[in-house]
Formats: structure tokens, sequence, C-alpha cells
């Protein structure tokens, strides 16, 4: 067991991300105190009813007083009003860090809430996730082996970004560093459109005169297609619209690889259908191998 490196954890949302961190964090005996707030009362009771945390906070000062670490796992559109929120309350050696799934608005926002303080906010994104929510929802191992990503600031000191780097580590996270846009311009593209994309087909599919016959009909492969689908409708509607310039590009680029696909079908073109196919199998392929090779579990705590 290691000797606990966090005396007080605060977190902003214990679902799923937030409190699978709480739990790993507390597996590893890496902390000694997590702090709980939330919109929902019903939440937070459920969430120390479960021992994710220890505490519900309440007064921002007192949550706030002595505090190491604070991770928001809010919805992203909810960064300014948190961030505004702990700034009167913010002391010199308190680390604030987020798991937005967007970083260039999470970064203005943190700009604008915490002024002088922004060097003390590390903005960062868990890859990792499920489409179940709430409490209930957080596990304790949701982050081995996963990547996390953090997007340092030009501000932020050397030994305040490796404390964020070393609580992920605790949860057996594989850690990475993009700059925001960077890290906007990858996620539009295989995270963001992704979700959009499931979202759509399965709307689309329940808005026919025909859907109960359809969707009794729908099995594994639409299953799989569309499991993104049954995650937070709230965060992805913030997610989509924080990122929309980079979503809209992507967004662009595959109607245009459906509008080719299309012409290729109404022509009959068996072959050039057949190109697209494979090649993506291939990349596919090669994909499935490398995250093989590079996510693997990480090594028991001793």
């Amino acid at each position: 067991m290691l000797t606990p490196v966090l005396n007080k954890v605060v977190i902003f949302g214990v679902g799923l991300i937030g409190g699978s961190f709480a739990r790993a964090l507390k597996h590893a005996g890496a902390v000694h105190t997590v702090v709980g707030i939330g919109r929902s009362q019903a939440s937070m009771a459920r969430a120390l009813e479960l021992g994710i945390i220890d505490v519900v906070g309440g007064d921002m000062a007192q949550a706030l007083d002595g505090a190491d670490l604070v991770l928001l796992a809010a919805p992203v559109a909810q960064t300014g009003t948190i961030l505004a929120s702990i700034a009167p309350h913010l002391q010199p050696a308190t680390i604030v860090t987020d798991a937005g799934s967007t970083k260039s608005d999470v970064v203005a926002a943190a700009r604008a809430a915490l002024k002088g303080k922004v060097a003390q906010f590390v903005p960062g994104h868990p890859i990792a996730g499920r489409e179940t929510n709430g409490p209930d929802a957080a596990i304790v191992d949701l982050y081995q082996g996963k990547k996390v990503v953090l997007t340092p600031l030009a501000e932020n000191r050397a030994q305040d970004v490796d404390k964020v780097a070393a609580a992920w580590r605790a949860c057996g996270a594989i850690l990475h560093t993009l700059s925001p846009e960077e890290h906007d311009k990858v996620f539009a593209a295989v995270s963001h459109l992704p979700h959009l994309l499931a979202f759509a087909l399965v709307d689309d599919i329940a808005n026919k005169p025909h859907a109960g016959l359809l969707f009794q009909y729908a099995a594994s492969g639409f299953r799989d297609f569309t499991r993104i689908a049954g995650s937070s409708p709230e965060m992805w509607r913030d997610i989509s619209l924080a990122n929309q310039p980079a979503l809209l590009a992507e967004l662009d680029s595959y109607m245009a690889q459906l509008a080719a696909l299309r012409a290729h079908l109404a022509a009959h073109d068996g072959k050039a259908i057949e190109q697209v196919y494979a090649s993506a199998q291939h990349a596919r392929q090669q994909w499935i191998e490398a995250i093989e090779t590079a996510e693997v579990p990480a090594a028991p705590t001793q």
C-alpha cells in the first residue's frame, strides 16, 4: 500500500468519472480524505453511502480548506461557474484540474474565472468511460491502463503538473501531453464525432413509423455501434457545443465520405466500395494491435 500522497481531495461531480477517481485513489492508499460536491443531494448521499467520498461539501471555504487537489468532473459547460465559486477560496497550495472532454473552452473559462490564480489550474482529460452515470457507476479500476491527457498551461509550475500526473498514475493511468488545441482536434475526430453519429442513428430509427419492428431485429452489430448513444445527453450536448469548430470540420469530412460511398453504391461500383471497406478494416486492425500493445495493465502496487 502506498503512503498517502494527498491529504485532501475535493471532487465536483462524483459519478462515473469523479467517483472512479476517488475509488482508485482510496484503493491505492493515495488520499486521506475525499470531499464530494454536486448538484444532487441524493447523489451526494449515495456517494457517501458507497464510501466513494468521506464528506459531503457544503460551505465552499470549508470544503477547500487544506485541499491538495480539486477535480472538476462535472459537464464542461459548468466549468466556468464552478471555477468562479472556487476562486475566492483557492489557497496557494491547492491545485485544480478537470476531466473535461474539451480543453480550449475549459482553458478560456479558467483564465476568466481564476485570473491571477490560473497557474494553479492544470487541464486534463481521462480517456476512459462508460455509458452509465451516477455514483453507482463508479468503479475502482476504470483508469487502469487507460490514457489521461494533460494539456498544461504556460503558467503552470512543473511540480504542480507532476502532482496531477501522480494522482492519475496512482489510479493506474498512462499519462500523455497535448496542447489544448491539439487535444480538441484529435478528440473531435475519434470521440466527439462517433458520439454524434451514434446519437443521430438511434434517433433516426426511433422516429421511423416502424421503429418497434426495427429495434426488434437490431442485434449485436447495432448494439455495439450505438453503445455510446446511452451516454449522458447533457454532457454530450455540452461537449458538442464546446468543440463546435473542430466537430463541424470532422462532420463535414465524414459527410463527404458518405457522399462518396453513396455515389459508389448508386453506381453499383462494388470494387470501389470494397476498397473503402478493406482500407477501413486494415486501419482498424492496426489500431487494435497498437492499443493492445500500449495499454497493458499497470503493475500491482506493493
